[in-house]
């Protein structure tokens, strides 16, 4: 937390509703530079030195950030903090099967932000809290690890890079198949003409989710803390099919699947064909399968073309997993000679008659179903324990946020091709939406008055 907000003052406005101080109360009053930040913010880490962490939103994806971060050496995790009384118990007993102390469980993670002595905090909520979070955990001098995506909109991308510059601390995406070992082999022989010059990419997620009904208005669980749960999302009732997860199919929190999976497999195929930002954008599809809340497409085709003469595309389905390659998930990478099969535990390489040259097969297979470890646990794994030696300065980020953003506003570029139901040209130097103001209006989000997000 900032020195000049009171303690006193922060329990006091935090204890009655858990939400008074906003981002706006959180960081209005900042008057440090990067370098102070820096400083001052968090205190300077050594190769040896224990790492105190804390882990926000344990009702999925963050155990399995409790088994990574327990089973780095060094690393003790000292707060588990959500919104869900339930998850903070189920929390704290995944942390009892890694270490001995007992973490504290907090519903208001501002809270732990507090703590000075505290390091990292990793952040595994609903989309809509992963950037606004990051940053208030940044300008408490904290690095952070963030769930993919890194943002609820492009604009939000725009900020963390912000207030990564401004705050120098590290901050790493849930990028897993980036620390995987077979790609990290596998893409720099791509980029050296395995397959002869790449120019298109394809990429692909299926499942057979379910419909989530018709919400109806309820009165909010006693173990949940609404407010805090919506925190810089705009005011909206309580109804009884949102929380935990259908959530992803809304527009308000949510991105849809092309970036609660599609990520994954668009971050490979942008890393092979190292392309960057698009000059243009397209997307198909709709909600086919059933008549219910969810907004998103549950079938969808996206397609960016970049100036570099390569094409990319992914395809999601959400309601039929008729697999693609005999894979639920996956890319395909197409060159002058050959092609590449890459899901992160494996790859294939064929050449033009379609002869395997080149293969290798991780030691675990990938659930695409398992919202807890679906990138697999040795990625998961091999992931945090980079982000932590970053931290401890003996190892660089295999997927920066610098990176991350750019994977994760190409989807978000997707998505906004979709809703406004036409093609987008963009700039090549950073992916903005060119001569369309009905399209950069989605390149942001409406926020909760005093919540919005600021660097």
């Amino acid at each position: 937390m900032n020195d000049s907000i009171n303690r006193r003052d922060f329990l006091k406005k935090t204890g009655v509703a858990g939400i008074g101080l906003g981002m706006a109360g959180y960081l209005g009053s900042s008057t440090n530079t990067s370098a102070q930040a820096a400083t001052t913010g968090g205190r300077k880490l050594g190769p040896n030195d224990k790492i105190l962490a804390a882990v926000i939103g344990t009702n999925g994806r963050g155990l399995a950030h409790i088994g990574c971060l327990g089973s780095i050496p060094g690393v003790e995790i000292v707060y588990i903090c959500d919104v869900d009384d339930r998850a903070i118990a189920k929390g704290i007993k995944e942390v009892a099967k890694k270490q001995k102390t007992e973490p504290k469980g907090l519903k208001d993670f501002r809270k732990a932000l507090e703590d000075k002595s505290l390091d990292v905090v990793t952040i595994a909520t609903p989309d809509h809290w992963h950037t606004p979070m990051a940053i208030m955990a940044l300008a408490a001098g904290k690095h952070v690890y963030v769930e993919k995506p890194c943002s609820q909109n492009p604009y939000e991308g725009e900020l963390l890079l912000a207030a990564v510059k401004k705050y120098q601390r590290v901050v790493q995406m849930g990028a897993q198949r980036r620390s995987s070992v077979q790609m990290r082999q596998i893409v720099p022989e791509i980029h050296a003409g395995l397959i002869g010059k790449v120019y298109c990419g394809r990429g692909w997620y299926v499942n057979n989710r379910q419909s989530i009904g018709h919400g109806k208005p309820a009165p909010v669980p006693e173990w949940l803390d609404y407010e805090l749960w919506q925190g810089p999302a705009p005011r909206r009732d309580y109804v009884d099919n949102l929380i935990h997860y259908n959530w992803h199919w809304r527009w308000h929190w949510g991105t849809g699947e092309a970036l609660n999976n599609g990520t994954h497999e668009i971050d490979v195929c942008r890393w092979a064909l190292d392309v960057n930002w698009p000059t243009r954008v397209s997307s198909n599809g709709g909600r086919y399968q059933f008549q219910d809340d969810w907004e998103t497409p549950d079938t969808q085709t996206i397609n960016w073309d970049f100036a570099e003469g390569k094409t990319m595309s992914w395809e999601g389905r959400s309601c039929n997993d008729y697999p693609i390659e005999n894979k639920s998930r996956g890319v395909m990478i197409y060159g002058t000679e050959g092609s590449a099969f890459l899901d992160g535990n494996d790859y294939t390489i064929y050449d033009k008659k379609k002869k395997i040259i080149k293969s290798a097969k991780g030691n675990e297979a990938v659930d695409p179903t398992n919202i807890i470890s679906a990138s697999g646990v040795g990625m998961d794994t091999a992931h945090v324990t980079n982000f932590i030696e970053t931290v401890r300065g003996g190892q660089q980020l295999t997927c920066p946020i610098e990176e991350g953003y750019k994977s994760v506003t190409l989807l978000h570029l997707g998505n906004i091709a979709w809703r406004v139901g036409r093609e987008l040209h963009c700039d090549p130097a950073n992916g903005h939406i060119l001569k369309d103001s009905d399209a950069m209006k989605l390149w942001r989000r409406k926020y909760e008055p005093g919540w919005e997000p600021k660097v």
